[in-house]
């Protein structure tokens, strides 16, 4: 059974800065003769790493709402040099939007199961993707998305 995970974006204003944010480290990836790819790096290690590389995304909270996914396509688990064990989350290089979904604030990640997942913005047709973000988020508060 897929699972995917709901983590903060912290740092990241808009869908753009994150879509930048992801461009960056997938060159770093290119150069250094990788296929692209972004790594998000977390102190506690999924313990259902099985279900998560099933097919699961990494689905990010920007300013309060789950608004972009990114394909989950590896874990990798080690040992920080203060002897914490830590992960990296080997990411896809695209960052899907997806239907604005409120979210209050935690630390760490969480488990999302695909029922609970925001779908797409792309299944929604093209009327919604043309809107632009700033209004897809106040839609969605209003509960009119």
């Amino acid at each position: 059974m897929t699972l995917h995970i709901v983590k903060l974006c912290v740092g990241a204003e808009s869908i753009q800065d994150q879509r930048d944010w992801v461009a960056e480290r997938c060159l770093s990836a290119i150069a250094a003769g990788l296929e692209p790819h972004s790594v998000h790096t977390t102190r506690m290690v999924p313990k259902r790493v099985d279900e998560l590389l099933d097919g699961g995304s990494l689905y990010w909270v920007i300013k309060g709402q789950v608004m972009a996914r990114q394909k989950l396509l590896g874990i990798e688990t080690f040992t920080g040099g203060d002897g914490i064990g830590r992960c990296h989350l080997i990411l896809g290089p695209e960052v899907i939007e997806t239907m604005p979904q409120p979210r209050r604030p935690f630390q760490g990640w969480r488990y999302l199961t695909p029922e609970d997942a925001p779908a797409d913005l792309g299944s929604l047709g093209e009327d919604v993707m043309a809107l632009p973000e700033y209004l897809r988020r106040e839609l969605a508060e209003l509960g009119l998305l």
